[in-house]
Protein backbone atom coordinates (compact mmCIF):
# COMPACT_ATOMS: atom_id res chain seq x y z
CA UNK A 1 0.00 0.00 0.00
CA UNK A 2 1.74 2.86 -0.94
CA UNK A 3 0.81 5.81 1.10
CA UNK A 4 1.33 5.31 5.09
CA UNK A 5 -1.98 5.98 6.68
CA UNK A 6 -3.59 9.67 7.45
CA UNK A 7 -6.43 12.10 7.21
CA UNK A 8 -7.78 11.46 3.11
CA UNK A 9 -10.89 12.64 1.02
CA UNK A 10 -13.70 10.15 0.45
CA UNK A 11 -13.83 8.83 -2.93
CA UNK A 12 -16.58 6.83 -4.37
CA UNK A 13 -16.22 3.05 -5.90
CA UNK A 14 -17.98 1.37 -8.56
CA UNK A 15 -19.03 -1.40 -5.90
CA UNK A 16 -20.20 0.69 -3.25
CA UNK A 17 -17.98 1.88 -0.94
CA UNK A 18 -15.97 4.29 -0.11
CA UNK A 19 -12.33 4.65 -0.67
CA UNK A 20 -9.96 7.10 -0.09
CA UNK A 21 -7.19 9.27 -2.56
CA UNK A 22 -3.64 9.57 -0.81
CA UNK A 23 -2.42 12.62 0.32
CA UNK A 24 0.20 14.54 -0.60
CA UNK A 25 2.33 17.83 -0.74
CA UNK A 26 2.48 20.42 -2.73
CA UNK A 27 4.97 23.19 -1.83
CA UNK A 28 5.38 25.91 -4.30
CA UNK A 29 8.55 27.47 -5.16
CA UNK A 30 7.47 30.00 -7.84
CA UNK A 31 5.15 28.42 -10.08
CA UNK A 32 2.02 25.54 -9.86
CA UNK A 33 3.41 21.57 -11.07
CA UNK A 34 2.72 20.93 -14.60
CA UNK A 35 0.39 17.70 -14.20
CA UNK A 36 -0.23 14.82 -17.01
CA UNK A 37 -2.66 11.98 -17.02
CA UNK A 38 -1.42 8.29 -15.44
CA UNK A 39 -0.32 6.26 -19.27
CA UNK A 40 -2.27 3.47 -17.90
CA UNK A 41 -5.68 3.97 -18.76
CA UNK A 42 -6.91 -0.29 -18.89
CA UNK A 43 -7.31 -2.26 -15.86
CA UNK A 44 -8.59 -6.02 -15.70
CA UNK A 45 -11.95 -6.85 -13.62
CA UNK A 46 -11.35 -6.92 -10.03
CA UNK A 47 -10.73 -10.59 -8.62
CA UNK A 48 -11.98 -11.17 -5.12
CA UNK A 49 -8.91 -12.57 -2.42
CA UNK A 50 -9.10 -15.88 -0.60
CA UNK A 51 -8.89 -14.83 3.00
CA UNK A 52 -9.67 -18.30 4.16
CA UNK A 53 -11.42 -18.06 7.81
CA UNK A 54 -11.25 -14.62 8.12
CA UNK A 55 -14.05 -12.69 8.62
CA UNK A 56 -15.18 -9.41 7.09
CA UNK A 57 -14.92 -7.55 3.59
CA UNK A 58 -12.04 -9.87 1.98
CA UNK A 59 -10.07 -6.05 0.69
CA UNK A 60 -9.51 -5.06 4.24
CA UNK A 61 -8.26 -8.55 4.76
CA UNK A 62 -5.78 -8.45 2.51
CA UNK A 63 -4.90 -5.07 3.36
CA UNK A 64 -4.08 -6.03 6.86
CA UNK A 65 -2.48 -8.88 5.76
CA UNK A 66 0.16 -6.80 3.26
CA UNK A 67 0.10 -4.62 6.98
CA UNK A 68 1.85 -7.59 8.46
CA UNK A 69 5.14 -6.99 6.08
CA UNK A 70 6.97 -4.16 8.15
CA UNK A 71 8.74 -1.27 6.07
CA UNK A 72 10.36 1.83 6.58
CA UNK A 73 8.83 5.00 5.88
CA UNK A 74 10.19 7.72 3.31
CA UNK A 75 8.83 10.78 1.20
CA UNK A 76 8.96 10.04 -2.28
CA UNK A 77 9.28 13.71 -4.18
CA UNK A 78 10.10 14.89 -6.94
CA UNK A 79 10.21 19.11 -8.84
CA UNK A 80 8.51 20.27 -11.74
CA UNK A 81 8.87 24.04 -13.01
CA UNK A 82 9.87 25.47 -9.32
CA UNK A 83 6.99 23.11 -7.67
CA UNK A 84 8.16 20.56 -5.06
CA UNK A 85 5.43 17.97 -5.08
CA UNK A 86 5.62 14.19 -3.29
CA UNK A 87 3.72 12.31 -0.27
CA UNK A 88 4.87 9.81 2.24
CA UNK A 89 4.99 6.36 1.29
CA UNK A 90 6.46 2.42 2.37
CA UNK A 91 5.96 0.96 -1.04
CA UNK A 92 9.64 1.41 -1.87
CA UNK A 93 12.15 -1.42 -2.72
CA UNK A 94 15.47 -1.73 -3.60
CA UNK A 95 16.00 -4.48 -7.31
CA UNK A 96 19.22 -4.85 -8.38
CA UNK A 97 22.89 -3.74 -7.39
CA UNK A 98 24.46 -3.81 -10.99
CA UNK A 99 22.97 -1.64 -12.67
CA UNK A 100 21.55 0.34 -9.43
CA UNK A 101 17.83 0.47 -9.49
CA UNK A 102 15.03 1.08 -7.44
CA UNK A 103 11.19 0.37 -7.71
CA UNK A 104 8.23 2.40 -5.89
CA UNK A 105 4.63 1.63 -6.39
CA UNK A 106 2.14 4.98 -6.32
CA UNK A 107 -1.65 5.23 -6.44
CA UNK A 108 -3.02 5.96 -9.78
CA UNK A 109 -5.34 8.20 -8.29
CA UNK A 110 -2.18 10.71 -7.11
CA UNK A 111 -0.70 13.89 -9.09
CA UNK A 112 2.85 12.42 -8.29
CA UNK A 113 2.26 9.54 -10.00
CA UNK A 114 0.90 11.54 -12.99
CA UNK A 115 3.64 13.91 -12.75
CA UNK A 116 6.74 11.03 -13.13
CA UNK A 117 7.15 9.46 -16.84
CA UNK A 118 10.04 7.97 -18.17
CA UNK A 119 13.53 10.06 -17.36
CA UNK A 120 11.91 12.10 -14.81
CA UNK A 121 13.92 11.81 -11.44
CA UNK A 122 12.29 11.02 -7.92
CA UNK A 123 13.84 11.06 -4.79
CA UNK A 124 13.58 8.53 -1.45
CA UNK A 125 14.14 9.72 1.72
CA UNK A 126 14.30 7.33 4.21
CA UNK A 127 13.12 8.65 7.77
CA UNK A 128 14.63 8.14 11.03
CA UNK A 129 12.41 7.29 14.15
CA UNK A 130 12.94 10.48 15.54
CA UNK A 131 10.80 12.12 12.01
CA UNK A 132 7.41 10.62 12.94
CA UNK A 133 5.80 14.08 12.76
CA UNK A 134 7.84 14.63 9.23
CA UNK A 135 6.26 11.74 8.21
CA UNK A 136 2.60 12.90 9.26
CA UNK A 137 3.14 16.24 7.63
CA UNK A 138 3.74 14.81 4.12
CA UNK A 139 0.81 12.28 4.69
CA UNK A 140 -1.43 15.22 5.32
CA UNK A 141 -1.96 14.29 9.13
CA UNK A 142 -0.79 17.25 10.54
CA UNK A 143 0.51 20.74 8.99
CA UNK A 144 3.59 20.70 11.63
CA UNK A 145 4.87 23.10 14.19
CA UNK A 146 7.80 24.10 11.21
CA UNK A 147 8.31 24.40 7.83
CA UNK A 148 10.52 21.24 6.13
CA UNK A 149 13.75 22.04 4.89
CA UNK A 150 14.84 20.22 1.80
CA UNK A 151 18.32 19.95 0.24
CA UNK A 152 17.99 19.41 -3.83
CA UNK A 153 20.86 16.92 -5.36
CA UNK A 154 20.42 16.44 -9.30
CA UNK A 155 17.11 19.09 -9.58
CA UNK A 156 15.54 16.66 -7.09
CA UNK A 157 14.42 17.75 -3.71
CA UNK A 158 15.04 15.51 -0.74
CA UNK A 159 14.06 15.60 2.71
CA UNK A 160 16.84 17.46 4.80
CA UNK A 161 18.03 14.99 8.10
CA UNK A 162 16.46 11.92 7.07
CA UNK A 163 18.53 8.72 7.67
CA UNK A 164 19.46 8.01 3.48
CA UNK A 165 18.81 9.68 0.55
CA UNK A 166 18.49 8.18 -3.09
CA UNK A 167 17.61 10.28 -6.66
CA UNK A 168 16.88 7.86 -8.94
CA UNK A 169 15.95 8.60 -12.72
CA UNK A 170 12.90 6.45 -14.52
CA UNK A 171 13.64 3.89 -16.68
CA UNK A 172 10.30 2.05 -17.12
CA UNK A 173 7.35 2.16 -15.58
CA UNK A 174 4.43 -0.78 -15.30
CA UNK A 175 0.89 -1.51 -14.97
CA UNK A 176 -0.07 -2.19 -11.09
CA UNK A 177 -3.60 -2.95 -10.70
CA UNK A 178 -4.69 0.66 -8.75
CA UNK A 179 -1.02 1.58 -8.63
CA UNK A 180 1.86 2.51 -10.89
CA UNK A 181 5.15 1.12 -10.34
CA UNK A 182 8.00 2.81 -11.49
CA UNK A 183 11.78 1.64 -11.95
CA UNK A 184 14.51 3.83 -11.15
CA UNK A 185 17.88 4.01 -11.99
CA UNK A 186 19.96 5.27 -9.25
CA UNK A 187 22.16 8.29 -9.92
CA UNK A 188 22.70 9.42 -6.54
CA UNK A 189 22.88 7.78 -2.75
CA UNK A 190 24.16 8.19 0.64
CA UNK A 191 23.35 7.08 3.99
CA UNK A 192 23.92 8.26 7.58
CA UNK A 193 23.90 6.93 11.15
CA UNK A 194 20.38 6.16 13.01
CA UNK A 195 17.97 3.84 13.57
CA UNK A 196 14.78 3.87 11.42
CA UNK A 197 11.39 4.86 11.21
CA UNK A 198 9.48 1.83 10.86
CA UNK A 199 5.95 0.49 9.85
CA UNK A 200 3.85 -2.50 10.67
CA UNK A 201 0.22 -2.97 11.28
CA UNK A 202 -1.12 0.47 10.29
CA UNK A 203 1.19 2.01 12.77
CA UNK A 204 4.57 3.11 13.25
CA UNK A 205 7.12 0.69 14.79
CA UNK A 206 10.56 0.94 15.93
CA UNK A 207 13.66 -1.61 16.53
CA UNK A 208 13.42 -2.88 20.28
CA UNK A 209 17.16 -2.61 21.58
CA UNK A 210 18.29 -5.46 23.91
CA UNK A 211 21.00 -4.11 25.76
CA UNK A 212 19.57 -3.19 29.63
CA UNK A 213 19.31 0.59 30.13
CA UNK A 214 17.96 1.31 33.94
CA UNK A 215 18.57 -2.40 35.33
CA UNK A 216 22.00 -1.96 34.57
CA UNK A 217 22.99 1.46 37.13
CA UNK A 218 24.80 0.85 40.45
CA UNK A 219 22.29 0.23 43.40
CA UNK A 220 23.41 3.71 44.58
CA UNK A 221 21.47 5.44 41.34
CA UNK A 222 18.92 3.26 40.59
CA UNK A 223 16.96 3.51 44.07
CA UNK A 224 16.38 6.99 43.71
CA UNK A 225 14.35 6.44 40.87
CA UNK A 226 12.73 3.79 42.23
CA UNK A 227 11.38 5.73 44.93
CA UNK A 228 8.97 7.59 43.16
CA UNK A 229 6.76 3.73 42.50
CA UNK A 230 3.52 2.75 43.85
CA UNK A 231 3.33 -1.07 44.42
CA UNK A 232 0.58 -2.34 41.76
CA UNK A 233 -0.86 -6.62 42.17
CA UNK A 234 -2.08 -8.01 38.73
CA UNK A 235 -4.08 -11.05 38.38
CA UNK A 236 -2.50 -14.18 35.98
CA UNK A 237 -3.08 -13.71 32.55
CA UNK A 238 -3.93 -9.85 33.35
CA UNK A 239 -3.02 -7.22 30.78
CA UNK A 240 -0.16 -4.98 32.28
CA UNK A 241 1.02 -3.10 29.18
CA UNK A 242 -0.64 -3.02 25.81
CA UNK A 243 1.06 -2.21 22.49
CA UNK A 244 0.94 0.82 20.74
CA UNK A 245 -0.47 2.56 24.65
CA UNK A 246 1.17 5.75 25.96
CA UNK A 247 4.35 4.53 27.73
CA UNK A 248 3.74 6.45 31.38
CA UNK A 249 4.99 4.07 33.61
CA UNK A 250 8.16 1.60 33.87
CA UNK A 251 7.89 -1.43 36.42
CA UNK A 252 10.26 -3.42 38.35
CA UNK A 253 9.11 -6.41 39.36
CA UNK A 254 8.89 -7.10 42.77
CA UNK A 255 7.45 -10.94 43.13
CA UNK A 256 6.51 -13.25 39.93
CA UNK A 257 6.79 -12.85 36.40
CA UNK A 258 5.87 -11.14 33.44
CA UNK A 259 5.89 -12.52 29.98
CA UNK A 260 6.65 -9.34 26.90
CA UNK A 261 5.47 -10.24 23.71
CA UNK A 262 6.00 -8.21 20.43
CA UNK A 263 5.56 -9.34 16.81
CA UNK A 264 8.33 -12.10 16.43
CA UNK A 265 9.32 -12.27 19.94
CA UNK A 266 8.15 -13.41 23.15
CA UNK A 267 10.62 -13.60 26.53
CA UNK A 268 9.54 -13.56 30.19
CA UNK A 269 10.80 -11.64 33.08
CA UNK A 270 10.96 -12.08 36.57
CA UNK A 271 11.51 -10.36 39.72
CA UNK A 272 14.25 -8.16 39.96
CA UNK A 273 13.63 -7.25 36.38
CA UNK A 274 12.51 -3.77 34.86
CA UNK A 275 9.43 -3.83 32.53
CA UNK A 276 9.29 -0.84 30.01
CA UNK A 277 12.14 1.30 30.46
CA UNK A 278 13.02 1.85 26.89
CA UNK A 279 9.55 3.47 26.38
CA UNK A 280 9.42 4.97 29.35
CA UNK A 281 12.77 6.31 28.63
CA UNK A 282 12.05 7.61 25.39
CA UNK A 283 8.73 9.19 25.63
CA UNK A 284 6.68 6.99 22.75
CA UNK A 285 4.62 4.03 22.74
CA UNK A 286 4.58 0.69 24.15
CA UNK A 287 6.59 -1.97 21.68
CA UNK A 288 5.15 -4.92 23.40
CA UNK A 289 2.51 -6.71 25.03
CA UNK A 290 3.07 -7.30 28.95
CA UNK A 291 0.99 -10.07 30.91
CA UNK A 292 0.95 -11.66 34.30
CA UNK A 293 2.55 -15.06 34.82
CA UNK A 294 0.72 -15.85 37.69
CA UNK A 295 0.08 -13.33 40.42
CA UNK A 296 2.76 -10.35 39.45
CA UNK A 297 3.04 -7.62 42.27
CA UNK A 298 4.97 -4.69 40.57
CA UNK A 299 6.49 -1.30 41.49
CA UNK A 300 5.54 1.31 39.00
CA UNK A 301 7.42 4.28 38.41
CA UNK A 302 5.57 7.45 36.86
CA UNK A 303 7.53 8.65 33.54
CA UNK A 304 7.34 12.28 35.29
CA UNK A 305 9.13 11.34 38.06
CA UNK A 306 11.94 9.96 36.20
CA UNK A 307 11.99 12.90 34.22
CA UNK A 308 12.27 14.69 38.16
CA UNK A 309 14.94 12.81 39.33
CA UNK A 310 16.98 13.10 35.79
CA UNK A 311 16.81 17.04 36.22
CA UNK A 312 19.78 18.29 37.63
CA UNK A 313 19.46 20.69 40.73
CA UNK A 314 20.29 23.80 40.44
Amino acid sequence: MAAVAGQRDPVPCENGRVSTAPQEFDLPLTTGAVLSESPFDEIPDSTVVDTGDLEGDPAIAFRRTMGAFATGVTVLTTQSDGQIHGMTANAFMSVSLSPPLVLISLDRRAKLCGMLHQEMRYGVSVLGEGQREMSDLFAGRTKGESEPQFVVVRDTPLVDGALAHVVARVVRSYWGGDHSLFLGQVEYARYGEGAPLLFHGGRYERLGREEPLLSALPAELLQPLLAAGVEHVYADGERIMTIGDEAEILALVLEGAVSVSRPGKQVTLGTGQIVGEIEALDGGSRIADVTAIGDVRLLEVPRASLNDVRRPAV
